[in-house]
């Protein structure tokens, strides 16, 4: 059995949300055959009742608070010292600290960072495995795109200088893996020679849970029609999809279905979300669960123009046997039938037109749902996937179970 040094930018319990969602099955894979130390971030007060579930099944583990709005101001050092911001806004004295006092006593095998920003606390003796996750400096080039300037030039300048640093990383790594074989062709493509030691690592879900169950209780009014949105709302990517939603398809779709109404599903809505609550628009904050959110709604949209990756939201919402109309480059990444497993569209017109047609054809969604819901079983298993990395750690013995969850 290996030890390995796991740090990751953000707490992996509960799996609320997409990257904590990765990070905690990567915990829980590497567990199986290796014992793992980890050094993790906090970044919400709603998070502490869970530390005693993360410490039962990871007993050995620091968590370094850090609070984003001071980590935002002390992010701007980083220009300054002429680097990516995102770097500053992840620097920890105590954590870097305890990172140290491991390696001093305990005899450590190799290091396993999940999302590039972690690897400057990466001992610099030790093998290094990097989940990158997603192309981060792509989405802040993306950003800079749909922000006006001085916000614009920011966000380019910070596209820049991680490239530069997920290249250092990258060429330091023994290996590196993106969630999609498109993102790892994308770094490829920006790389500069150091995309070599690259590969995907894809996204699961867990179907077991997120599968229908005729006694689940529906959450809606018996006369709402509802279309549902799934995500944390104070993401940017995801507070653009929802006002995109709201403001140019939502009126259209109501003038012929005037019973529909559009849930927004997630936690921590940022102020533009839940200025967007009205008599057509839920915003319901955080859910207890949010299955029953989809497994009774009409349908799941998932209007995301700025979108990296696999997105875990789909994969839930197909795994609960739900036919999802999403945007072509969220399709292209799961790699979805069109009209079968999915229904892509390129614009706001033709989300339209893909959302009335399921509406009209209650039978063609419900099979929509069936196929999506085979697609998640055939293809998105998590050990499946997440296998990859073992061939690149330090050899083990015979698979085991991790620890056992505690009731929370």
């Amino acid at each position: 059995m290996a030890t390995l040094l796991y740090l990751v930018h953000r707490m992996p319990y509960p799996p609320n949300k997409g990257d904590k969602v990765r990070s905690y099955h990567l915990l829980r894979h590497l567990q199986r055959s290796h014992r793992v130390l980890l050094g993790t971030f906090i970044d919400d007060p709603q998070d502490e009742a869970h530390l005693p579930a993360l410490r039962a099944i990871c007993p050995e583990l620091h968590v370094a608070p850090l609070q984003p709005r001071r980590a935002k101001l002390r992010s701007l050092s980083g220009l300054l010292r002429g680097e990516a911001l995102t770097l500053a806004y992840y620097r920890d004295a105590g954590l870097a600290r305890w990172v140290r006092e491991t390696l001093a006593t305990e005899t450590v095998d190799a290091t396993v960072v999940f999302s590039s920003a972690m690897a400057q606390y990466a001992p610099a003796n030790l093998p290094m495995l990097v989940d990158f996750v997603d192309l981060d400096s792509a989405k802040w080039t993306q950003y800079a795109a749909a922000r006006p300037w001085p916000m614009s030039w920011l966000y380019r300048r910070e596209g820049e200088r991680l490239l530069a640093f997920e290249r250092a990383v990258a060429q330091r790594a023994r290996r590196s893996f993106f969630v999609t074989p498109q993102e790892t062709e994308l770094f490829r493509s920006q790389a500069q020679g150091s995309g070599a030691n690259v590969e995907p690592l894809c996204n699961g879900v867990d179907a077991q849970f997120f599968s229908p169950d005729p006694q689940r209780a529906s959450p809606y009014a018996a006369d709402e029609l509802p279309l549902v949105f799934t995500g944390a709302m104070d993401y940017w990517p995801n507070i653009d999809a929802v006002s995109w939603f709201c403001a140019d398809m939502l009126p259209a779709l109501r003038q012929r279905w005037p019973r529909l109404r559009f849930y927004i599903v997630g936690r921590n809505p940022a102020p533009a979300v839940s200025a967007l609550a009205s008599e057509a628009v839920a915003v319901t904050g955080t859910v207890d669960d949010v299955r029953p959110y989809l497994q009774h709604a009409a349908l799941v949209v998932a209007p995301l123009r700025v979108a990296r990756g696999i997105q875990n939201k789909i994969l839930e919402a197909m795994a609960m046997a739900k036919a999802v109309v999403a945007t072509a480059e969220c399709a292209q990444a799961i790699g979805a039938r069109d009209g079968v497993e999915m229904f892509p569209a390129a614009d706001a017109a033709g989300f339209v037109a893909e959302v009335e047609t399921l509406l009209a054809d209650a039978p063609k969604a419900a099979a929509a749902g069936v196929a999506a819901r085979a697609k998640v079983l055939a293809s998105f298993s998590w050990d499946a996937h997440l296998a990859g990395i073992d061939r690149h750690l330090p050899t083990a013995p015979a698979a085991t179970a991790p620890p056992a969850l505690i009731p929370t």
